[in-house]
């Protein structure tokens, strides 16, 4: 046998692709190429795939190899090929018996034949389940995220002196089941002093999946309202789960002994992020920060301080759900359904408008950064809120506020209503609503004595469409909190009272 093929797969975004490993051996000349547009790390896999086979006890074939990686339009990254590309050299010269015929396989070769951890197994078991492809070989130490996937069977491989051997002889024995982790450090929102009016807002925003706008000095309690988001919001559903760990597998931050991520992200990136750091992007195209706090919250401190295009860059994702990336060799597409949290000061100096501190910044400074941000990516925030100057009596007093616990079960009845009312949707919270469930859900449930108020609010303020719906999926939200159908006029006044006067 003089060609093999063997199975595996390429990463484009959170998906994968089914890649074929074709190895011919012919004669002439000594050779070994690799063709189907291979990136460098895929061209280096000749070395390491040379050594890996002398060192593992078997022979490499002293002959013409040609590596086809096919389809040949598919651009191929990354040492994943490594493993595929030994085992089918080693099934053409006849050194292996074909025991992997239902298998797909990546993995990256040290010298000595040994096989080292990768990123992205969890989107490519997931393909493997789409393409019926009934069993997958990754490296040892990656098989527990290969079987997050239940449904295809996940084989461990150590090293490729293993390969003599059929798989069930090699398989390591079954892991046992990981214990469920510590629930992911946040404050509690009881610890925050006064801004009542504030964990009403936090409430609401974890309620829906509304982006939220604070404002306020420095230490009036903004980022540790922040932090004390991730305890209100419902724990992740299964599929969830799988989208997010998907995203965190491509960029190589999932835990080896705990692949499937159970609790929301929260990210909290510097604001002297790079475009690509908060979007995605690179050489390699990676996730971004964006990406990385898909279903979770995305908090961006000193929200002005942060450039002009990385904040632009927000608002696809915040519109759409979802960031493309766009290079010469194709685009990539990264989910980016997030909840942003952002703060900032009145004013660079942080006290324009305080009734204690003089402001130190000019009209015109002030008015420069202030806009910083446009107001298109304004109007895609559906909460508003001042966060002002906590007085000495609310700090030097006993807490009086709720504690995240009794707010997330309040949360969780609100999502487990949207679950329902939203079941033959596309979208999965309140803010995800397009306008046509914004009709069926929230317009039609008005209550009548509500209608009036809604058309005063609109000229009055001068909403725009977009605004004008934000509103209504606010209200519905509201309303859900009070375990109503109907929106009645209270739930809308209170939905109105978020929007920022000027803003639209």
């Amino acid at each position: 046998m003089t060609l093999a093929q063997i199975r595996s797969g390429a990463l484009q975004g959170v998906d994968g692709i089914p890649v074929d490993v074709e190895v011919d051996i012919g004669s002439g000349l000594p050779a070994f190429n690799i063709v189907g547009l291979p990136d460098a790390a895929v061209q280096e896999a000749r070395e390491r795939v040379r050594s890996a086979i002398r060192n593992a006890g078997y022979e490499f074939p002293l002959r013409r190899i040609t590596v086809n990686l096919a389809p040949a339009d598919v651009r191929k990254e990354g040492p994943i090929y490594d493993l595929p590309i030994a085992v089918a050299i080693l099934l053409a010269s006849g050194q292996i018996e074909d025991h992997l015929a239902d298998c797909a396989l990546i993995g990256e070769l040290s010298l000595d034949g040994r096989l080292r951890h990768v990123s992205g197994v969890l989107p490519f078991v997931a393909m493997c389940h789409s393409e019926r492809i009934a069993s997958v070989v990754v490296p040892a130490e990656d098989v527990r995220e290969a079987r997050m996937v239940g449904s295809v069977r996940a084989f461990g491989l150590g090293s490729l002196a293993q390969l003599r051997e059929p798989p069930s002889a090699w398989v390591e024995e079954e892991l046992p089941a990981p214990e469920c982790p510590a629930e992911t450090e946040t404050y509690d929102l009881s610890i925050v002093r006064g801004q009542e009016h504030v964990k009403r807002a936090l409430e609401v925003a974890a309620s829906g999946g509304h982006n939220l706008m604070m404002q306020g000095p420095p230490g009036s309690g903004k980022t540790l309202l922040a932090r004390a988001l991730p305890g209100l919001i419902a724990p992740l559903s299964p599929l969830e789960a799988i989208q997010v760990s998907k995203v965190y597998s491509i960029a190589g931050m999932l835990s080896r002994t705990q692949p499937l991520l159970r609790e929301r992200p929260f990210r909290a990136p510097h604001h002297t992020i790079s475009h690509a750091g908060l979007v995605g992007g690179g050489s390699l195209i990676r996730p971004g920060e964006v990406s990385l706090a898909h279903r979770g919250v995305l908090f961006l401190d000193e929200f002005p301080e942060f450039t002009g295009r990385a904040l632009e860059a927000l608002r696809e994702p915040l519109e759409a759900g979802v960031v493309t990336i766009s290079r010469a060799r194709g685009s990539v597409t990264f989910p980016a359904r997030i909840l942003l949290v952002a703060a900032m000061n009145p004013c660079p100096c942080g006290y324009y408008g305080d009734s204690r501190r003089t402001c130190s910044c000019s009209e015109s400074t002030v008015s420069r950064y202030r806009h910083r941000v446009s107001g298109p990516l304004l109007d895609r925030f559906d909460l508003f809120m001042e966060v002002p100057r906590v007085e000495y009596d609310e700090l030097a007093g006993e807490p009086t506020g709720e504690h995240s616990e009794t707010i997330r079960a309040r949360v969780i009845e609100a999502r487990t209503m949207q679950d329902e009312r939203l079941t033959a949707s596309r979208a999965v919270t309140n803010a995800e609503m397009d306008p046509i469930d914004v009709r069926r859900f929230c317009q039609d449930r008005l209550e009548d004595d509500a209608r009036p108020l809604l058309a005063s609010a609109t000229e009055r303020l001068g909403l725009s469409a977009r605004s004008f719906h934000r509103v209504l999926k606010v209200s519905r939200t509201i309303a859900d909190l009070d375990r109503s159908e109907a929106i009645g006029t209270k739930h809308l006044a209170e939905a109105i009272q978020y929007r920022k006067r000027g803003a639209d």
